[in-house]
């Protein structure tokens, strides 16, 4: 049987039992916080990194797959002529303000201005290193259609998108786009809010990207979910490309973010493919050090897991095998 959200009174719960609150208490998070010396910021600034606009605006051929890492979950997807977009976030801080909160480690290697036509815009859940309202104010009046959880489309609406752009889907609804695609909302373990008072009150997911000659794999943010990914991997694998999350893991929310051996193990139990790791080298939001997930992906990687590690903004064919751009090491 396919795994279903589970949904009470106005919020939406996870199948597993699944802990966002830290098991060893605030106070102790606090005093790690403070006292921890990890180098959980670049010492010295990053970049600049600059994505080749004109090369991305140009026509994607029916045969390609191409990927383009914005930072974070901002992905942009050149897939079978078509083109396609993860959780545009173009802002400087991940935060409800742009005065305090986690602060961008690079400047966007594609200005927003730049960003060429798309096929479709995938969200996976509205937190707000996933879901920017300037970046979507500055989307809506193009015209491009949205993808996304149930719940989340009263962001967009209220931000500026037309309602006949926007489409939402709970796990495993298959949405047919008018240019012989398929998306497909799949499990995910996570949570949801932009406040204090609306925690849980959106869908979260992750999500099948099905072309006429390739297959991709969105995981959004997921913590260590075995029958999901086995689910999925069942269904529509093997993919193409997979992109999962490495990065804000930490002992004290396990259940809600995958890190880099969960993902690994994600990754197998999707039936393998280029992996393509995302939610890492952009902004501060745990207490390991900013290189860590990268290096322990690396570490953990078995050599038949071809990684696509590009710098921000590099361009990758993925059909050319693993990349390694080791731009953290600059």
């Amino acid at each position: 049987m396919q795994l279903q959200p589970r949904h009470l009174g106005n919020k939406y719960l996870n199948v597993l039992p699944t802990s966002v609150s830290p098991p060893s208490g605030y106070g102790h998070l606090l005093r790690r916080f403070l006292f921890e010396k990890n180098d959980r910021e670049p010492r010295q600034p990053l970049g600049p990194f600059r994505a080749d606009a004109a090369a991305l605006a140009a026509p994607v051929p029916a045969d390609a797959l191409r990927v383009t890492w914005l930072g974070h979950s901002t992905v942009l997807i050149e897939v079978d002529g078509r083109r396609f977009l993860t959780d545009p976030v173009w802002a400087a801080r991940a935060s409800p303000s742009q005065l305090v909160g986690p602060k961008r480690f690079f400047a966007p290697p594609l200005p927003l201005a730049q960003l060429p036509p798309l096929d479709g815009i995938i969200l996976s859940h509205d937190h707000y290193d996933h879901l920017d309202e300037a970046a979507i104010r500055a989307l809506a009046p193009r015209g491009e259609h949205f993808y996304c959880p149930r719940g989340v489309g009263a962001h967009l609406r209220r931000w500026g998108v037309a309602a006949d752009r926007i489409t939402e889907a709970t796990w495993w609804d298959v949405v047919a786009l008018p240019i012989g695609f398929e998306l497909i909302a799949t499990p995910a373990r996570h949570f949801s809010g932009r406040g204090l008072l609306n925690r849980d009150s959106t869908l979260w997911a992750s999500w099948v990207l099905k072309g006429p000659q390739h297959r991709v794999f969105f995981g959004g943010d997921s913590g260590p979910f075995d029958e999901a990914f086995q689910q999925i991997g069942a269904a529509y694998g093997p993919f193409d490309l997979v992109m999962l999350e490495i990065g804000a893991s930490d002992p004290e929310w396990a259940d809600i973010h995958l890190g880099p051996d969960n993902a690994l193990a994600a990754h197998r139990l999707l039936g393998g493919g280029p992996l393509l790791p995302l939610h890492w080298g952009t902004f501060n939001l745990a207490l390991h050090a900013w290189r860590q997930p990268m290096q322990r992906l690396i570490a953990a990687a078995d050599l038949a897991v071809p990684l696509l590690l590009p710098a921000p903004g590099q361009r990758v064919d993925v059909a050319g095998g693993a990349v390694s751009s080791f731009w953290w090491l600059a």
